[in-house]
């Protein structure tokens, strides 16, 4: 049986609405950022942009550069600096997307094939280091060195994010402290980097800067939460993703970790201990997976704990001064928690 996340409020607006406005706000800004990107996909090696731009064309919410774009407004910064900022963050989020699928051996993103597939391992993992350097080229065009700082501690941090996931993964004693460290560093490590870089560009004071960082961290730990509850949702198969891919990979999630603790004897936690940590698989076992999940209401209490994150994220932005544009972002991570992609 698979289970189906919290069903919205029928007049409630959806987070994809809520998003669609946001982007709609700022479709000329969009628009100018992405032909920053695409200026910065040229080389001489062919190869190069045409693997970079199979990615990037793939689509995508581009929720980074929105949030970068929408703090450096918030803050009063002069146009093209969170220009620059939203296209560096991108090419970054893109690069990290590349290396991600090689380390998972991905088949899908956005309901297309990945570019690993298609074109090759080293390929994609080459393309991924072409895309983080011109990211640093656009962080120098800014002039700034704190946001040189910033974006720069944040390509660490995710790295660092990635190598702690291996670490965790298939390990069944993974504690939920230890998850969140690594969703904070895999995910949420970019998203506050984004929305504080817009508030350097705009010079805001430290307080407002906070928030910013704040509001970028606990919106990427939300997220993910998310993202990794909606994989043990049969309704993933809609937006590109197979139902199952994280418990076939091992992975530590917050879900798995909620249904280890929750296990009743011997036998169900041998059950957890094949499966995800010595990862024999059979048929039946993901969907057995899910309903002892639905027993322990796993899935809903994982989702009120990315609430929670979610309200933070909101709830940081209360000293940035009162604005529509403020609203979009409040409302963009309260319905973060409530969504189906």
């Amino acid at each position: 049986m698979h289970m189906a996340l919290v069903a919205e409020s029928p007049t409630a607006t959806s987070f994809a609405e809520v998003a669609a406005d946001l982007k709609a706000s700022q479709a000329h800004e969009l628009e100018a950022v992405n032909e920053v990107i695409l200026d910065h996909l040229s080389s001489s090696v062919p190869l190069i942009p045409e693997v970079a731009s199979y990615l990037i064309k793939a689509g995508g919410k581009r929720l980074r550069p929105l949030m970068t774009l929408a703090s450096g407004q918030l803050c009063g910064a002069p146009a093209e600096k969170p220009r620059l900022l939203a296209a560096a963050v991108e090419l970054i989020h893109a690069a990290t997307l590349l290396h991600d699928d090689v380390v998972d051996d991905s088949a899908l993103r956005r309901g297309l094939k990945t570019a690993n597939i298609i074109f090759g391992n080293k390929e994609s993992v080459l393309v991924g280091d072409f895309l983080f350097a011109r990211a640093f080229q656009l962080m120098v065009k800014t002039g700034s060195l704190r946001v040189l700082d910033v974006l720069s501690a944040a390509s660490c941090t995710i790295s660092e994010g990635e190598v702690l996931q291996l670490e965790t993964q298939a390990k069944t004693a993974t504690t939920k402290d230890q998850y969140i460290q690594v969703v904070s560093a895999k995910t949420a490590a970019l998203f506050a980097a984004a929305t504080q870089s817009g508030a350097i560009v705009g010079d805001a004071p430290e307080p407002v800067e906070d928030a910013f960082y704040q509001y970028g961290l606990n919106f990427g730990i939300a997220y993910q939460l998310v993202d990794d509850a909606l994989d043990y949702d049969s309704a993933t198969v809609a937006i590109g993703k197979t139902a199952g891919d994280d418990f076939r990979e091992g992975k530590m999630t917050l879900p798995v970790i909620l249904a280890i603790a929750d296990a009743r004897g011997t036998e169900e936690r041998a059950f957890w201990e094949r499966t995800l940590g010595e990862g024999v698989q059979a048929e039946g076992d993901f969907e057995r997976a899910c309903d002892l999940m639905a027993r322990d209401r796993v899935i809903p209490r994982a989702l009120d704990a990315a609430a929670a994150y979610a309200e933070d994220a909101a709830s940081a932005l209360s000293v940035v001064s009162p604005a529509p544009l403020r609203s979009q972002l409040e409302d963009l991570a309260r319905r973060s928690v409530v969504r189906r992609s």
